[in-house]
């Protein structure tokens, strides 16, 4: 299936305001008691999406946000399971989770998502101080485990540690009715689909998430209108193969249109589609709507057909082909992204270059490429030898990295002396005097603060240099938005 991006760093939840309201959940009165949770989240968009689903959920029942780890009673690490260094970094970082709990008696550490519902019984052998291993579909269900934790510490067991676990897959739970707790920015993601049925060999979501379900069109466009009325002015909405979206009558293409008519809201995004259920009414439909940015993250994998096939991606390079071809058409202007596996089993150096040939001619913007690593629990895990040698893989993956590099470079540098369209994001990472934005392409700006200027803003900036990954340039008020 196609991969949402995932984060090299966890990302933590305590730049929200402390007293934000969130609804949701069945009523448990003071079950929080004013306690502080600290959220840590590690993973994709759906990750983050789902720590402000806790938060909200949390926030409900009393609790207040912890904004470092030292001042938390409650520590819970959201998980990913989709690669194995996200993995041991969990582990590494529950260890050390234990040196608080240590110092602070009292201290519950919880383990949720996507690896506490692979790997549960891993967690609670390696990491015996954990308290509770939660799985993505029982977050309504935790202000009750916390309270029964703290029902179960009253008893003074001293010499025993009994987690509570609930991983139980719902395919009824979509989390509809509960308002996440979502950091201040410009940018709100909202989950319209949870679990995946496409089944590719390598991929463990299917596994951790659950069967296929829809939310409800009536509760997204809830959550879109409730983040324009708090400012947003861009939502992402976030789903597995999200454009295989359906709910009675409504298909994804319905659903775009629908938020597209949200006043306040200027530009919408969604990640991961899947190649096969990518309609034609679809890409009329983002063609059309001026607020759907003309940026597509198009995950292919490989360019082999013998490779798809036992990937089990359901279509052939062709018809993937065929596609880019139809989007371009209708979009000139379309960015698009991919994801790309490397030394998947009995890839040949024949695949590899069909591959590569594939890069050459389409020219993605950018491309998330990655070695192939066995994941316990997949059908290639199981059933298809890991046969690439390792050297092999990664020596394929600088050849490929360093000729996406090339191609990044020269469809950058067009760029320059162009005026671009930014929204806003937030501070440089490297200077507090720059703002830093996106582009409706999804390309990173960044350029000198101009009195008047803020977060959320859509600002015309006239491109000055560029590098592989950014555009430098300068505010132009003299250009007005097209």
């Amino acid at each position: 299936m196609g991969q949402l991006q995932i984060a090299d760093a966890p990302i933590n939840l305590i730049d929200l305001i402390e007293n934000k309201k969130a609804t949701g959940g069945d009523a448990l009165p003071e079950a929080g008691n004013g306690r502080k949770v600290y959220i840590e989240t590690y993973g994709c968009q759906m990750n983050v999406a789902d720590s402000e689903l806790m938060g909200g959920i949390l926030l409900s029942h009393g609790y207040t946000i912890a904004r470092t780890v030292e001042e938390a009673d409650v520590i819970l690490v959201n998980t990913c399971a989709v690669r194995e260094k996200a993995e041991d970094r969990v582990f590494g970082r529950v260890a050390t989770l234990n040196g608080y709990k240590n110092r602070k008696p009292g201290v519950v550490i919880g383990v949720t998502g996507c690896m506490a519902e692979h790997l549960r019984d891993k967690i609670t052998d390696q990491a015996p101080y954990v308290d509770m291993v939660i799985g993505p579909d029982a977050y309504r269900r935790l202000p009750q485990m916390l309270a029964d934790k703290d029902q179960q510490e009253a008893k003074d067991k001293k010499d025993e540690h009994d987690p509570i676990i609930d991983v139980r897959l719902d395919r009824r739970e979509t989390y509809e009715g509960i308002t996440p707790v979502r950091e201040e920015g410009v940018t709100g993601w909202i989950t319209i689909q949870r679990g995946c049925d496409k089944f590719c060999t390598f991929c463990i979501v299917p596994y951790t998430r659950g069967r296929e379900r829809g939310v409800a069109p009536r509760e997204i466009l809830r959550q879109a209108r409730a983040l324009a009325e708090a400012g947003y002015k861009e939502v992402t909405l976030l789903g597995q193969t999200v454009n295989s979206y359906k709910y009675e009558g409504v298909d994804f293409a319905d659903l775009l249109t629908a938020v597209a008519q949200i006043d306040g809201i200027e530009r919408i995004r969604f990640t991961s589609p899947y190649p096969v259920d990518f309609t034609p009414k679809l890409i009329e439909t983002m063609a059309r709507e001026d607020k759907i940015c003309k940026y597509i993250h198009f995950p292919v994998q490989s360019a082999s057909n013998e490779v798809l096939k036992v990937m089990r991606r359901g279509y052939t390079i062709e018809e993937f082909r065929q596609l880019v071809v139809d989007m371009r058409a209708a979009m000139p202007d379309l960015a698009i992204s991919t994801d790309i596996i490397v030394g998947f089993p009995g890839e040949s150096d024949e695949d590899f270059q069909a591959t590569m040939d594939l890069m050459r001619e389409i020219r993605f913007d950018f491309a998330y490429m990655f070695k192939y690593s066995e994941r316990e629990g997949t059908f290639a895990h199981k059933r298809i030898p890991d046969d690439v040698p390792e050297a092999v893989k990664g020596a394929r993956l600088k050849e490929m990295i360093a000729m996406q590099e090339g191609i990044c470079a020269e469809i950058m540098k067009p760029h320059i002396g162009k005026l671009v369209h930014v929204l806003i994001q937030g501070n440089s990472r490297k200077s507090d005097d720059d703002w830093v934005g996106r582009t409706d392409t999804f390309k990173t700006a960044i350029f000198p603060k101009v009195e008047g200027t803020e977060p959320g803003q859509i600002v015309p900036v006239r491109v000055l240099k560029a590098t592989s990954h950014t555009l430098v340039g300068e505010i132009e008020w003299n250009c007005s938005k097209p």
